[in-house]
């Protein structure tokens, strides 16, 4: 019964801090010590013991954990799972080269993980009171891309500007997201994405990867864009970043979720963007998360079984959303420019492809791609296909901020 009790700890922490709700809504707020007893409780629980650690000059901990003992096979779930794809598309098999990251820097030099360790964020009781204080709010992860609902739901708005895909059976998705860092308030997100889903409506399930400027989640970082990801099943997980509950599989000591992102676009100046793919195992059916052509980590099949999204998924969707607090206005998306302005002032997604049944990477059918906008006053999203890359399929998204929608 161990693992079970375990797991349902950590997802009690997902759902509720409630003992320190109060005090994480007030910024000067401290504890009390029976609070600080069960977060530390929590924190032992989430952060393995570690074989080498960092500290980077923004206040991060990386940890270096053994791979057979991180968090994710704290899931009653996850028992008896192999830590490598027996299927990977062959466009990731050509390009990967293991052990090197693309010059896009993730890490700080100096830091190195040991062969059989993948490298972690540390999770900080910081981290905890922040992740409460956003919830207490009524955030509890980007809102799902296929929402027709109105945009505020009175916790927050929410806005999105994407292109979808589906439905239509697939095994995985990629995209090149541009890099830029939007200005927002210490309660408000703004993000880029990929993802998947699947599912009946009552057991929807859906992943997301790409990069976010959160301060409550990051809250050493400032404005600072971070890699993420993001799984939800509706109705029953409900919801995890990176790491914070078990789930998510890492196999990469090169490439930790939640690190920081550098260098970012420059408006009408230099661009930058990072290629991530989702792709399924079509033999076991985990999906698996990978960055720059490395294998970063997986959510095994098992996970989803009663969503029924082992078996491929029917939905994907590329672009940006934002959330803001109803007595706020909201932040910018993307660069914070139109998507009319084009490349080198808004933001983009380009190189949009699908995964067939077989892996090969295609470009979608162009009228099989829709654009989606919750307010098109408020964002836009602008869907281009030419004759030569890598533009044959691609998005322009974005807005300033000040919206009231």
């Amino acid at each position: 019964m161990a693992p079970l009790q375990n797991f349902v700890l950590l997802v009690l922490l997902t759902i509720t801090l409630g003992l320190v709700t109060e005090a994480a809504q007030k910024h000067q707020a401290i504890p009390s010590e029976k609070e600080k007893n069960e977060l530390e409780r929590q924190l032992k629980a989430i952060n393995k013991p570690a074989i080498k650690s960092f500290k980077t000059e923004q206040g991060d901990i990386f940890d270096c954990i053994e791979i057979h003992k991180q968090l994710a096979f704290d899931h009653p779930l996850l028992k008896n799972h192999s830590m490598k794809p027996t299927t990977v598309p062959e466009w990731i098999t050509s390009n990967n080269i293991p052990g090197k990251v693309d010059s896009l820097l993730l890490l700080p030099d100096g830091i190195n993980c040991p062969d059989g360790t993948v490298i972690v964020k540390r999770t900080t009781m910081q981290d905890l009171l922040h992740a409460q204080r956003l919830k207490s709010m009524g955030f509890n992860g980007p809102r799902h891309f296929l929402t027709e609902k109105n945009n505020t739901d009175g916790t927050g708005q929410y806005y999105v500007a994407t292109v979808n895909y589906g439905p239509k059976s697939f095994t995985g998705v990629k995209g090149h997201l541009n890099l830029w860092e939007p200005q927002v308030s210490q309660d408000q997100i703004s993000l880029a994405f990929i993802a998947v889903a699947g599912g009946p409506k009552e057991r929807f399930a859906s992943i997301f990867v790409g990069w976010m400027v959160n301060p409550s989640l990051y809250h050493f970082s400032q404005d600072h864009v971070r890699l993420y990801t993001y799984w939800n099943i509706e109705g029953s997980n409900p919801g995890c970043y990176d790491i914070t509950c078990p789930g998510f599989v890492q196999v990469s000591k090169n490439i930790p979720l939640g690190s920081f992102l550098q260098p970012l676009s420059v408006y009408n100046g230099s661009q930058y963007d990072i290629d991530l793919t989702l792709y399924q195992d079509r033999v076991k059916g985990d999906w698996w998360f990978a960055y720059n052509h490395e294998n970063v980590g997986y959510w095994p099949a098992s996970l989803f079984k009663a969503a029924r999204f082992e078996n491929r998924a029917n939905y994907a969707s590329w672009g940006g959303q934002v959330y803001s607090p109803l007595i706020e206005k909201t932040p910018e998306m993307g660069s914070g420019h139109w998507p009319s302005e084009g490349l080198g002032k808004a933001a983009y997604v380009n190189d949009i492809r699908i995964i067939d049944g077989m892996g090969n990477f295609l470009y979608p059918e162009p009228y099989s791609l829709k654009e989606h906008e919750t307010s098109a006053k408020c964002y836009r999203a602008m869907y281009v296909h030419e004759n030569r890359d890598p533009w044959v399929r691609a998005l322009y998204y974005g807005g300033p901020a000040g919206c009231i929608g």
